[in-house]
């Protein structure tokens, strides 16, 4: 899973968690490295952490709905928690190679941006710093149906190669003209626009072979008559793009998935 954002300051993030934040149990060493916080009995809920220690800060907020829904809970506490094991990871490396170096930084923000009652679309976006110019983004998208009480992959929406031969080629295009027009809005020389678009193409290319894999961070987008007019395809830095581009969307309408979607999930769409 490719990942995303910038690190929110440890302060903002401390006022984001307010009171809901779960306050570390006891005082942490300077040489104890973060561990998972997972649901031991597997019927704990989700909790906010904050964890501070001279070597490492840990901010992770949870949704509330989550806790409803133990399948969406466990793949949240997942990714948290595979987050959190390459934090200690990192921590314990700089401990055993006697570095020093400002703390370490985890921020990850879960958030539910559902939009209706049928699914439930869980944006995580955080940032795992561990040295360097940056953080390491964490960008991921959970969208699960209540119905079936599952988390819907891409693969299940288009099963075929054809189908993602076809996203690909539209989600190329939008990426390229979207590349074009940021090189004229910011003025860049036309001499210096063909290396430029040229690497831009090479990294869109890369990034949005027709795989599912590429295409696995995904929101549903609701219309007026109550179903998905499309799916906004989400990219983090890296994938489509240097880091200075940030994440990337490309919204892909029904009129381009219906032909390929699996038919049992036709009738979600506009038009199915």
């Amino acid at each position: 899973m490719r990942r995303v954002l910038t690190l929110a300051a440890l302060a903002i993030l401390i006022v984001g968690c307010r009171n809901e934040a779960q306050q570390p149990s006891a005082d942490v060493s300077a040489t104890t490295a973060p561990t998972a916080a997972g649901q031991a009995d597997g019927k704990t809920a989700l909790k906010d952490v904050i964890e501070r220690t001279p070597k490492y800060l840990v901010g992770i907020t949870f949704p509330p709905v989550a806790n409803a829904h133990p399948v969406l809970a466990k793949a949240l506490e997942d990714y948290s928690d595979a987050a959190r094991a390459d934090l200690a990871q990192a921590v314990q490396g700089a401990e055993g190679s006697g570095q020093t170096s400002t703390p370490y930084d985890l921020s990850l923000n879960f958030t539910d941006i559902s939009p209706r009652q049928d699914v439930i679309v869980i944006a995580a976006d955080g940032s795992l710093y561990t040295g360097g110019a940056h953080g390491i983004p964490l960008i991921a998208r959970f969208t699960y149906l209540p119905s079936e009480q599952r988390l819907l992959q891409s693969s299940d929406l288009v099963p075929s190669e054809a189908g993602w031969k076809a996203i690909s080629d539209y989600v190329r295009e939008q990426l390229a003209d979207a590349v074009g027009k940021r090189l004229v809005e910011d003025d860049v020389p036309e001499a210096d626009r063909v290396a430029m678009i040229k690497n831009a193409s090479r990294m869109i290319e890369e990034g949005t072979a027709p795989d599912a894999a590429n295409f696995a961070q995904f929101e549903p987008i609701p219309s007026a008559d109550g179903k998905w007019f499309g799916l906004r395809f989400v990219f983090p830095p890296y994938q489509v793009g240097p880091y200075s581009d940030g994440t990337q969307t490309v919204d892909v309408p029904t009129s381009v998935l219906m032909p390929h979607l699996e038919p049992a999930y036709r009738s979600r769409f506009t038009g199915g």
